[in-house]
């Protein structure tokens, strides 16, 4: 099983898009439109302090009848963010996403974000070492792996 470190390495961008708990939600959701992403950490001073997703503006803003315009993402972000590092595998945070109905999942190593995993992710890779099981033993049943 791959480790979240092997995992961000095969990722199409390297880049972590994050934003302030002091910004306006609406940066946050302008961010997300235009990065085709459904969640970007809050930083503040290098360290992750939250979260905000699109179902944190659907529910917290939207459902609300709140204005985009002149709200804090600190107001709406997800201050319990769990984090995993770099030596995580790719069934360990599986296992808590699933736990804690996560989609996405920041990567903090030595108390710096590193990268950040989705859902999509995660099971990509793991149909990815499904397949490359079942390859092997239908080779090893036509006697072709010793």
């Amino acid at each position: 099983m791959k480790t979240v470190a092997e995992l961000l390495k095969l990722k199409d961008t390297h880049e972590v898009h994050t934003v302030r708990p002091d910004q306006m939600v609406i940066d946050a959701i302008k961010l997300m439109a235009e990065k085709n992403i459904g969640a970007v950490p809050v930083v503040r001073d290098g360290k992750v302090v939250g979260i905000v997703s699109e179902r944190d503006y659907a529910r917290k803003m939207e459902l609300k009848g709140r204005a985009s315009v002149g709200t804090p993402i600190s107001d709406i972000m997800t201050h319990d963010v769990k984090t995993v590092d770099s030596h995580h595998t790719v069934d360990q945070c599986m296992n808590i996403m699933t736990d804690r109905r996560l989609r996405h999942l920041p990567v903090v190593d030595e108390g710096q974000l590193t990268g950040l995993l989705s859902i999509g992710d995660l099971v990509k890779e793991a149909i990815a070492e499904q397949a490359s099981l079942i390859e092997k033993m239908q080779e090893y049943i036509r006697g072709e792996s010793y």
